[in-house]
């Protein structure tokens, strides 16, 4: 007889160097979210929200800033890849419904399916693009250097 009480692990991807596109500050950031992601858990639930989306931001703004000034030709899709990312997640958030340890763990379980899937099919193609295109390393862009409030500022209500 099995017990029902049984607290089942969380789901957890780490992250892995195969998820790497190899352009270096895209890289850390990624590996960055994976960590945010770990960390949600039911009783930090909402500082751990707070923090991973203030940083997808970040990220979504330095990473659509490399896409831009290098000219990348597939960022208009990209852009709107982030931006049905953004309606997915503030969708979920936007639920009335309590936190749960089940709840927690389906935004774990979305959060990696999609970091995992934009960044071996999406990223992957613009850091190859990218490396064709410019040998030496990106320099680093910081989403505070001009940061205007964005779309998914104002869709997270933070405009």
């Amino acid at each position: 007889m099995s017990d029902t009480s049984t607290k089942r692990a969380p789901f957890v991807i780490e992250w892995r160097e195969g998820f790497r596109i190899n352009v270096p500050q895209v890289d850390n950031e990624h590996r960055h979210l994976f960590e945010l992601v770990k960390q949600l858990d039911l009783g930090t639930v909402d500082e751990t929200i707070e923090e991973l989306l203030t940083y997808v931001v970040t990220h979504f703004t330095n990473e659509q800033k490399l896409m831009e000034d290098s000219g990348y030709p597939a960022f208009e899709e990209h852009l709107k890849l982030h931006e049905q990312f953004g309606s997915t997640v503030a969708e979920f958030l936007g639920s009335s419904d309590d936190w749960t340890e089940e709840r927690v763990q389906e935004l774990r379980r979305f959060l990696n399916k999609w970091l995992i899937g934009h960044i071996m099919t999406h990223d992957l193609r613009f850091g190859n693009w990218y490396r064709e295109h410019y040998k030496a390393d990106p320099p680093e862009v910081t989403a505070s250097q001009g940061r205007k409030v964005g779309w998914f500022d104002r869709l997270l209500g933070r405009g």
